[in-house]
């Protein structure tokens, strides 16, 4: 078969730009230390790591808002705290209240302290997060939460938590709403609360009062109603609600426990005929008029018995609708920071898969430098062959020999 000169060329030339297309691709991919720069050097690893790049952009997506999440979940622990602390200290303000030689004087310095630490549980109550947005107030984080008006402190945002997406099938919530957090606080003992009209006229006080029976409890008003003949002291248990007497003519004994209905309770000092202890199913009562009422109590003339007594009771009440008051704070302080570790375990998770992400694309896209050099060394040697090949081949025209 006849080869002529123009296919020798043709030959020699698309052969040496073919090792130089194979010689820039090896050094394009060395200095851009990949394997795969285009889809078309392999289409598979190229689709494949599309996909592991697009899960690891949400992954770092999920991580981020992991962070945020995490940063403002440490604020509302850190204000929950906070509220904690001040409760704590009114508590023990009421609790030092309680002491018979105080003066007038004493309890006034006693209530001035105790109004500093309300006007700083409600800034706690209205504090707002670094961008601005108020931390207890639900949706609404432009509003302010509480305002103080002459009816008492008024909730004016809404039940909303904030949700943060920290992984492909989990929100955790961020902000707690101020009407869990403040105002829904069971009074009394959770169950029931005691109370005594300010229109008795003995010096009688009252204790909390607990549950004996929880089964027969019926959410019912009730009033001890004393009475006094013949020097002896008695008593009519009545349930107002249902219009009925429970128990009546009952001798009373100061200090020993009356009991009714699943409830019962304790009644100390000396009752005047007509006074009334009673007891109704607990209602919400937030936090703030707690602290109010113990202001008021604290500033109150206490002169006489009777004066003396109300004192007494007003600080019962206020002991054990703090008591409340704060376990319902530290039941919402542990939800957060139940999510706040959880929160720390999703920043893990997603850190450790980021990492396995990379793993899976360096395997899919890196070059191995080793191979990479032998390929390269190995391409220039077959392009100085090519090349010294096509000029020995060049010089066999018949013109040489001329």
């Amino acid at each position: 078969m006849r080869i002529s000169s123009n296919t020798i060329y043709d030959l020699n030339v698309s052969s040496m730009n073919r090792q130089q297309t194979q010689l820039l691709q090896i050094q394009q991919q060395i200095a851009a230390n990949r394997r795969v720069l285009t889809p078309s050097d392999d289409p598979i690893a190229s689709a494949r790591a599309l996909e592991i790049t697009q899960a690891d952009s949400i992954n770092t997506q999920y991580g981020t808002n992991g962070k945020t999440a995490a940063g403002r979940l440490s604020l509302t622990e850190q204000m929950l705290g906070r509220v904690m602390d001040l409760v704590q200290s009114i508590r023990q303000d009421a609790v030092t209240a309680g002491n018979g030689s105080f003066t007038a004087s004493d309890r006034a310095s006693l209530a001035q302290d105790m109004q500093a630490k309300y006007d700083e549980l409600l800034t706690v109550a209205n504090t707002t997060d670094g961008e601005g947005n108020y931390v207890f107030s639900g949706f609404q984080t432009d509003l302010k939460p509480f305002s103080a008006t002459a009816s008492g402190v008024q909730y004016l945002g809404d039940d909303g938590q904030r949700l943060v997406q920290v992984a492909s099938g989990r929100q955790i919530a961020v902000s707690e709403s101020g009407a869990d957090v403040f105002t829904r606080v069971r009074s009394g003992n959770g169950k029931f609360a005691v109370s005594a009209p300010t229109a008795n006229t003995g010096n009688a006080t009252y204790s909390q009062g607990t549950v004996t029976d929880a089964t027969l409890l019926s959410g019912h008003q009730y009033q001890v109603v004393f009475a006094v003949t013949g020097g002896a002291t008695t008593y009519d248990v009545l349930d107002v609600t249902a219009g009925t007497t429970v128990a009546a003519a009952q001798p009373y004994t100061s200090g020993a426990s009356i009991a009714f209905d699943g409830m019962s309770l304790e009644v100390s000092g000396t009752p005047l005929a007509g006074d009334v202890v009673q007891t109704d199913p607990s209602t919400n009562q937030d936090i703030f008029k707690t602290v109010s009422d113990l202001i008021a109590a604290l500033k109150a003339p206490v002169g006489t018995p009777v004066q003396q007594a109300r004192l007494q009771n007003s600080l019962t009440d206020g002991l054990v609708n703090l008591d409340q008051g704060l376990n319902n704070v530290s039941a919402v302080r542990a939800g957060v920071g139940t999510r706040m570790r959880e929160t720390d375990d999703h920043l893990s998770s997603s850190d450790d898969l980021s990492l396995q992400y990379k793993k899976v694309l360096s395997g899919l896209q890196d070059l191995d430098f080793a191979k990479a050099v032998s390929d390269l060394t190995q391409q220039q040697t077959n392009l100085q062959a090519a090349q010294k090949t096509f000029l020995q081949t060049a010089q066999l025209s018949i013109f040489q020999f001329l």
